[in-house]
């Protein structure tokens, strides 16, 4: 994302060195173990801190106030952190900054109570959030100080099996917020949303929620907010057809670890663990090799996958010179603090084979410098088997292209595996960043998602900024709930942004003409160019068939350039500069 009222803020940050000087001396501070501490506990490597409800509160509360003295504005910078909390009490204030994910290792989320502030902040002036990305919140409950957590944030930002006990608000001030996601979450009280741009919220449950902007969706919601689109523009659907929670990591009464594999649910609405624990299945720790960004490789870790073990990688970036293959079925792969695989040589950074059950989760996907033909590809090209009863599943699956460093990648997630479901995704050709990584012959990608896959279901689809198609949906039976993408702002005039005569532009969502069966609820496609004389013709291109049906689509044009022709196809009229007409369709056909 990339708002105009934001521009292009660059961010000071310490050096990789300074990082690792810092994380050791957090490694070698020693406190005192309570009684859910193993003698064995996994070495998750120097960037995870490991707190128990028997260490000083004032203790706890030095290192992460460290950690986030590091993170709080380093958009682009190379540290990776988790704060994991053994069962129990505390009593300490969390500031959540960049690639930081906070988690709690009980069954429930009620088995870590935190008092005291957890909060995220805006990082851009007159409180804007619009630039609050990759930090997370995780798998425990909140007494929030006041009675309000503040999580002001936009895209790649997990909340996840969470209990806040109290009110939460999604902005700073009222300062602009876009884009966000929860799932699997009790708020006691009431949710504010106030300028959020735009939000998704999945399988939750809250006291009521207040405020709607340009696209809010609510998926299997209890209390789910009143009003319908197109006033309030508001989608609600009762039920989430198809999912599997997101696997976490946790620590039994005997200081056992393991990791939760959740089950597959159908047709569910609210919280998972109204019973306790989520149901599914433990996988102890010794299962999975855990990978270390000092020490592996693509060869090591692929060692690990070939003797049978799931991976669990620290917080950390990996360079990789070849790809990670993910070949059994039921696999689990797993990321801790925004763990980051960066695709050298033009390698895809992961591929997976097309078999059942393998899960993906919590990692960032980051292009190189040479062009990669795709960052992750899930089943191989022209998979045929059906996975209906144990999908492939993918969540908090992160895509960078430039930002950080040139990069440049043709597509960057591609599913060829049928039935797959991906449950939170941002899909980032990065719009601004630092050394001189963003340019549209600089940090080059043409799609961010590429579906050949058949009955595929996406949750929360942020894609942004590519220079084709964001989108192109080739399967048969998709299905998709929330869309949020902004075009390219960069196009450096229409020769350059043309998809075919008389037609300016790429659609953001581009359905194939083959296609047959699609349906996706709750879109928002937005315009920022910055050149004048560069428009897009439409925001989505679908064929014309009863059964490729969209419901609550709007587009607007955030800045003083250039429109959107029409919301779909020939349909909803164009939009005007600076969010003064803004068309909404409400269904198609």
């Amino acid at each position: 994302m990339g708002k105009v009222l934001r521009g292009n803020h660059k961010r000071k940050f310490r050096g990789p060195g300074a990082v690792v000087e810092f994380c050791l001396l957090l490694a070698v501070v020693a406190y005192p173990t309570g009684k859910v501490v193993a003698a064995s506990k996994p070495d998750f490597g120097p960037s995870v801190l490991l707190f128990n409800p028997s260490m000083p509160a004032a203790a706890i509360q030095e290192q992460i106030d460290k950690v986030y003295s590091v993170q709080q504005n380093s958009q682009f910078g190379s540290a990776r952190n988790a704060l994991l909390f053994l069962p129990g009490a505390y009593n300490v204030d969390v500031p959540v900054g960049y690639y930081t994910q906070v988690l709690g290792l009980g069954p429930s989320p009620d088995s870590v109570h935190i008092t005291g502030n957890v909060h995220s902040d805006a990082t851009l002036p007159r409180n804007n959030a619009t630039c609050t990305f990759w930090k997370a919140a995780e798998g425990f409950s909140v007494t929030p100080t006041g009675g309000t957590m503040k999580w002001a944030v936009s895209q790649a930002v997990p909340f996840r099996r969470m209990h806040i006990r109290g009110d939460i608000v999604l902005h700073q001030e009222g300062g602009w917020a876009s884009g966000g996601w929860m799932s699997d979450d009790l708020i006691d009280g009431n949710v504010a949303s106030g300028p959020q741009q735009q939000w998704i919220s999945r399988n939750t449950e809250w006291g009521g929620w207040k405020g709607a902007n340009w696209n809010m969706v609510f998926v299997g919601v209890l209390n789910a907010p009143e009003g319908a689109w197109p006033t309030p523009p508001i989608t609600k659907i009762a039920q989430t057809p198809i999912v599997r929670e997101k696997p976490f990591l946790q620590v039994d009464a005997k200081g056992n670890y393991s990791v939760r594999v959740p089950s597959l649910r159908t047709n569910s609405s609210g919280v998972s663990w109204r019973a306790g624990s989520t149901p599914g299945k433990d996988i102890p720790i010794d299962r999975f090799y855990i990978a270390r960004p000092d020490i592996d490789t693509a060869a090591t870790i692929n060692a690990q996958l070939a003797k049978g073990k799931s991976l669990l990688f620290a917080p950390g970036i990996y360079s990789l010179n070849d790809t990670i293959k993910v070949t059994r079925a039921n696999t689990v792969v797993m990321g801790l603090g925004f763990a980051t695989l960066l695709a050298n040589h033009g390698v895809a950074a992961m591929s997976t084979a097309d078999v059942d059950g393998v899960v993906i989760a919590g990692l960032l996907f980051d292009a190189g410098p040479a062009n990669s033909p795709v960052l992750l590809e899930v089943g191989p090209e022209g998979s045929k088997a059906r996975h209906a009863g144990n999908p492939i599943s993918l969540h908090d699956v992160f895509f960078r292209v430039g930002g950080a460093a040139a990069g440049r990648a043709s597509v960057n997630l591609r599913v060829n595996s049928s039935d797959t479901i991906v449950d939170h995704t941002w899909i980032w050709r990065a719009d601004h960043g630092v050394n001189q990584s963003v340019g549209w012959k600089i940090n080059t990608s043409a799609n961010g998602l590429v579906v050949n896959g058949n009955n595929v279901t996406v949750y929360g689809l942020f894609v942004e900024h590519y220079q084709e198609f964001q989108v192109v949906w080739n399967g048969n039976g998709g299905r998709v709930y929330f869309y949020q993408s902004e075009i390219p702002y960069d196009p450096p005039d229409q020769a350059s942004y043309t998809s075919a005569p008389g037609t300016n532009g790429w659609a953001a969502y581009k359905v194939a003409d083959h296609v047959t069966s699609h349906e996706a609820w709750g879109l928002g496609v937005y315009s920022v160019f910055r050149n004048k004389g560069v428009v897009l013709t439409r925001a989505v291109e679908a064929p014309h068939n009863p059964n490729v049906k969209f419901h609550d689509l709007i587009t607007v044009c955030i800045g003083p350039n250039g429109e959107i022709g029409n919301v779909i196809n020939n349909t909803g009229g164009a939009t005007t500069p600076n969010v003064r007409l803004t068309p909404k369709v409400t269904n198609f056909p």
